[in-house]
């Protein structure tokens, strides 16, 4: 027993010296653009934090006006003056949106259509993960709500603006889980059968399909779009999950930073010649495959359909 406990402690010893060197083989793609940002403006959810807030400082280091829209406006706030401070760029500004109310998504909009008479980026980079089973203000399953539905409601919102300043680009934040997803038509809202895992993994999939819709609807638009996946990061994210927090904590050494996984974000935002490949999905900063269902024109359609229903818009 004795050795087994050693050879364990051993193990693990050597995997922690070795762990610099593990993380850095893992930390994926990286964004090499020079592409500066005067002029330009951007909306990024969820930016108060995490994956967002390091997608929110790199544009603001290039120059760029940044709203971090977020449901938390006090750490919103800490956020945007940390990232001022960083940066020396004023113009990262904070305002109120809480995705799972579909009347913030709409007074969001209002406010910043009344405020803003541009919009080049729009980064839909807010979710949740493994959440007990509840439902947004408006009756959505909270995965589905928060990390699809409120995003594409927003999107509709925002998207003459996006026109408007074309060239302007959609991202869409997804996951690599979305091949464990699938669009259950016959009941959207888990309340037949409710996994939190697999929630999570169904949303993801959504906004895979999302983006896929949307680049067709917006051929000759000047506005492309792209789903992303940006790897396994140590955020808050997993905060619903114990069992993933702990995972997290425990193997943190080998999880990319938050930094790190923002660089797919920002590729989608800002390489130049991404335009032939609007509706695809990236990481590592370079097209990736996705899962069978991911590329299944007529679910993508059919969502598209039900989407509109369920949130009462028509697009144009």
């Amino acid at each position: 027993m004795m050795v087994l406990l050693g050879l364990l402690t051993s193990f693990l010893s050597f995997l922690y010296v070795i762990a610099p060197f593990v993380r850095k083989f893992f930390a994926g793609g990286v964004c090499r653009t020079n592409v500066q940002l005067p002029g330009k403006v951007v909306v990024i959810t969820g930016a108060n934090t995490g994956i967002g807030k390091e997608t929110a400082r790199e544009l603001a280091r290039r120059g760029a006006r940044v709203y971090i829209a977020c449901r938390d406006v006090l750490k919103g706030e800490s956020a945007a003056s940390e990232i001022r401070a960083d940066t020396k760029n004023s113009q990262v500004l904070v305002r109120k949106l809480d995705l799972s109310d579909t009347k913030s998504i709409r007074a969001f909009a209002e406010g910043f259509l009344a405020e803003e008479k541009q919009l080049h980026i729009l980064i839909n980079n807010a979710g949740v993960m493994m959440c007990p089973y509840s439902k947004t203000a408006d009756g959505f399953e909270t995965h589905l709500g928060v990390n699809y539905l409120g995003h594409f409601l927003l999107t509709h919102l925002l998207l003459e603006r996006l026109k408007e300043s074309a060239p302007a680009r959609v991202v869409n934040l997804s996951s690599v889980i979305h091949i464990a997803g699938k669009i259950r038509f016959h009941d959207l809202q888990g309340e037949k059968r409710y996994s939190r895992a697999f929630a999570y993994c169904h949303s993801k999939l959504a906004n895979v399909l999302f983006t896929r819709e949307l680049a067709k609807k917006l051929q000759g638009t000047g506005v492309t779009t792209y789903s992303v996946h940006p790897g396994i990061v140590y955020s808050e994210l997993v905060r619903h999950s114990f069992l993933l927090c702990l995972l997290w904590r425990l193997f943190s050494p080998f999880l990319k930073s938050a930094r790190e996984g923002a660089q797919t974000s920002l590729h989608c935002a800002l390489a130049e010649g991404l335009e032939p490949l609007s509706g695809k999905y990236f990481s590592d900063c370079k097209k990736a495959w996705v899962s069978p269902r991911a590329r299944n024109n007529k679910t993508a359609e059919r969502l598209w359909t039900v989407s509109c229903e369920l949130l009462g818009i028509q697009w144009k």
